[in-house]
């Protein structure tokens, strides 16, 4: 069933020009392969971010914060259990602070009592009852959450990115840039660049009432560590204008500003913050943050992102760290339960592949997905009982493949298979959804039929892109430096991969799995060093091969040197 990965090399966009001798030639065609043609399209200045006023809703919103603010209401934030959501929720709580409010609490839901979102078992729980409630991260499908909550005299404000469904809770405003008719030309902000927007075009209105005249205005900048992180965390598209905000945060991050939560978790990950890139972000920081809100209380997050004590700090980010350590073995036994189901099924060559283990943690079942989908190139969607007391429904995570829009793939099942489906939101690469334990055999084929209809053999074709080949002696120190501060890379803006053949001059082995190997470049001689993590099968890797790789720093022990990640390797 896993397709076997073939490499494609990008092609420019245009051409490139106005460059500087200081840009690496590779670097310009990188950039020119993604769009990028000209300095002005990587300067990624806060002066070049767009505006606050073009985002849909915030007037409503912002008229009702400020009310909230002048009239000292208890004002709460209903986050969500992953890293957009915490960091969201600290965005906002420290933000609000800032802008003068001084009562602002925050709720994270837990995910086996309260469910999603702002849920009416959330709203019951809110002791003391606010007065109002700001969503982050989630919202736009609250209906029956912002009905309870209205219905106890709480005004609701939701923000969110999440796509709407054809029907939108009554809340007293709604600022999301995916809802239908927002003008706002990026549509790919995260939960958190969303509330940053809010602060922003709140701390103008209150500008203009004349709120900062007896003293400094507040530097929201100061929350960009914070954006930036759940930014990259959240796979969203890093277009350019969340490119802006991710290098803002990391350049306050590598100037040593970051608040006290983030500078722990990257000393726990055992990154530098002088030389963090988002790569780290997304693989180290984030992944501490978000196994929290999967086996444990997100609260823990929360509250690591809100001290100003580093010491606190450190103590939080010590837990979060065990945490994860619990995440990762729990998620290596489920991945390999889940590949063993696959092997079984071999038969049935599902395109769109659904599994269910009742022993799986609902918490952990995004990742079990993810891991799949990357081994299988399907569309994936993975599920465990939704509360520990397997009262019959099931949570599913969904992680998809280009060309597989998977939340449009659970609507059209909904509408052609009426309440199959109990709950389902999310975007285009990943989503989530609730159904009932006795109802999955049918699910899981009407699943595999929608793959089967909207995927063809071109889109399940594994495909690995690369910027081709890098010229020999390119490989330099130098050029490793350009590439990773080049970004930020990420999502839909990705990291740098070239590929090239080489000679196995030697190699060894790390640790039970990894591969150390020195590889020769057979046009100029010169020997690289290479790792791949988790290639060593007990067998030796190709004399001659062809390398598709990441050219990056080792850092071992303070002394820098080039090294090629390599991410696949076919013999020659």
């Amino acid at each position: 069933m896993s397709p076997r990965l073939s490499l494609r090399r990008r092609a420019p966009k245009g051409v490139p020009q106005g460059w500087s001798d200081a840009v690496h030639p590779v670097l310009r065609q990188i950039y020119a392969a993604r769009g990028v043609l000209s300095p002005a399209d990587a300067d990624h200045r806060l002066a070049c971010m767009l505006a606050p006023h073009q985002l849909g809703g915030l007037e409503r919103a912002v008229e009702l914060l400020a009310e909230a603010i002048g009239g000292d209401w208890r004002i709460l934030i209903a986050g969500d259990y992953d890293c957009d959501g915490a960091t969201g929720t600290a965005v906002a709580v420290r933000g609000l602070r800032m802008l003068g409010a001084r009562h602002v609490d925050y709720a994270v839901p837990n995910r086996f009592i309260h469910g999603y979102g702002l849920s009416p078992a959330l709203v019951k729980s809110l002791q003391p009852q606010p007065q109002l409630i700001i969503t982050v991260d989630n919202g736009v499908a609250s209906l029956s959450g912002v009905a309870a909550a209205q219905a106890l005299g709480i005004r609701v404000i939701v923000t969110d990115h999440h796509l709407p469904g054809e029907q939108l809770p009554a809340a007293d405003a709604m600022v999301n840039p995916n809802l239908a008719g927002d003008a706002f030309p990026s549509k790919a902000l995260a939960g958190v660049g969303v509330m940053f927007y809010l602060l922003l075009a709140l701390r103008a209105a209150l500008r203009g009432q004349g709120a900062f005249a007896a003293g400094k205005e507040p530097d929201l900048s100061t929350l960009l560590d914070l954006v930036a992180l759940g930014t990259v965390a959240d796979l969203v598209p890093l277009d350019y204008n969340n490119r802006v905000l991710v290098e803002a945060g990391l350049k306050r991050i590598r100037a040593g500003r970051a608040c006290a939560g983030i500078a722990a978790l990257v000393e726990s990950g055992k990154r530098s913050v002088a030389t963090l890139c988002a790569s780290d972000l997304g693989f180290s920081v984030g992944p501490r943050l978000n196994a929290a809100g999967r086996l444990e209380d997100m609260r823990l997050g929360v509250e690591c992102l809100l001290t100003d004590d580093f010491g606190v700090a450190r103590r939080y980010a010590e837990q979060l760290s065990a945490i994860n350590q619990e995440r990762r073995e729990l998620q290596a036994t489920m991945v390999a339960e889940a590949e063993v189901m696959v092997a079984r099924a071999a038969d049935i060559d599902a395109v769109g592949v659904a599994l269910f283990e009742p022993s799986w943690h609902a918490g952990v079942v995004g990742l079990v997905a993810s891991k799949l989908k990357e081994r299988l190139h399907r569309p994936v969607i993975a599920f465990a009982p939704a509360s520990e007391d397997n009262t019959g429904e099931l949570r599913g995570s969904g992680r998809s493949i280009a060309g597989f829009h998977i939340r449009d793939a659970l609507a059209a099942i909904d509408a052609r298979q009426p309440g199959l489906i109990e709950r389902f939101g999310g975007h285009a690469m990943a989503a989530g959804l609730s159904l009932k334990a006795s109802d999955f055999a049918r699910f899981a084929a009407a699943f595999d039929a929608i793959a089967r209809e909207w995927l063809d053999e071109a889109c399940l074709e594994h495909v690995l892109y690369t910027d081709g080949e890098l010229p020999p002696g390119a490989a330099t120190l130098e050029l490793a430096r350009q590439l990773r501060y080049g970004g930020p890379w990420g999502q839909a803006f990705p990291e740098p991969v070239f590929d090239n053949e080489f000679a196995c001059a030697s190699w060894r082995v790390m640790g039970e799995t990894h591969l150390r190997l020195s590889l020769s470049d057979p046009r100029d001689g010169a020997v690289l060093d290479a790792v791949m993590f988790g290639a060593y099968t007990g067998q030796p890797p190709p004399a001659r091969l062809r390398a598709a790789y990441e050219l990056t720093i080792n850092d071992w022990q303070g002394r820098e040197s080039p090294r090629l990640l390599l991410r696949h390797i076919e013999p020659l």
